[in-house]
């Protein structure tokens, strides 16, 4: 075979809030590469079961009904995805959700605070925390590619600009998104030496179904356009290729390393 081959037979991936979107299209690449892929949904249930048939149905890619919000429900998914293909060697930690509304931090309720770090922050750890573990107990497997000692696992932790930057009137998600980038730097430092890399991917605007409606209003929408430099938001598949990247050979070397793919909009404040 000729050419650079970016391929993941043999792996086994999770993506939560896989249903649509950037999971969506995580979950397709995975499988392209040659991956059997579990994603979690939570509601979508008919999107879920469309994605995973035309992925390959139940030997290359099921889909997981699982609420996310506590750690003891990110723990519960890792083991049901050992359960349903016996290992796990990656890890993306895609789920999130970003309340639409607008809440300036006086009058933002503590429902909505504690709703938001359950789920973009508990969850992970929880996630994260089963995943490590699993890792850890699976022999290393030795890569083809100049005989050096493949990693035993992939996490990916899906963050935002906002995590770097702040978001007026949505403190609780640029807190969890934020922390998130913070995470990344712990987990390399700490799991890099056991074969576990841990990276992160950065999205600005994405044309997704969260962020349609905000988007879709005139003046909002060409006021996101005009901030950044290459003019239109990404499509989930552009996001969906630096996360699957960074679990392939290739970026074999790459760990703790916070990845912008935002059209060059964070470097404008």
């Amino acid at each position: 075979m000729s050419g650079v081959v970016l391929r993941l037979d043999g792996k086994v991936a999770l993506v939560s809030g896989g249903s649509r979107g950037i999971g969506a299209e995580t979950v397709r690449l995975l499988v392209e590469a040659g991956a059997r892929v579990a994603f979690s949904y939570e509601k979508a249930r008919e999107q879920a079961a469309a994605l995973a048939g035309a992925c390959g149905g139940r030997e290359r890619c099921v889909a997981l009904q699982q609420e996310l919000s506590t750690p003891a429900e990110g723990r519960a998914l890792v083991e049901a995805v050992v359960r349903t293909f016996g290992r796990l060697d990656i890890l993306v930690a895609n789920h999130g959700i970003w309340p639409p509304r607008e809440a300036p931090i006086a009058a933002m309720s503590e429902a909505q605070w504690r709703r938001t770090m359950g789920v973009n922050l508990d969850a992970v750890f929880g996630l994260v925390q089963a995943a490590a573990a699993q890792m850890e107990r699976q022999d290393a497997v030795r890569s083809s590619l100049l005989g050096e000692s493949a990693a035993k696992g992939n996490i990916v932790l899906i963050s935002s600009t906002a995590g770097q930057r702040g978001e007026a009137f949505h403190a609780d998600y640029a807190v969890t998104k934020g922390a998130l980038i913070s995470l990344t730097k712990s987990l390399s430092t700490e799991l890099a030496p056991q074969g576990i890399r841990v990276n992160c991917v950065a999205p600005g605007w994405v044309a997704t179904e969260m962020s349609a409606g905000t988007l879709a209003q005139p003046e909002m929408g060409a006021k996101i356009r005009e901030q950044i430099p290459l003019g239109r938001v990404a499509s989930p598949r552009e996001i969906a290729g630096p996360v699957v990247f960074l679990c392939t050979p290739l970026a074999g070397f790459i760990s703790g390393e916070v990845l912008n793919v935002n059209g060059g909009a964070v470097l404008i404040g």
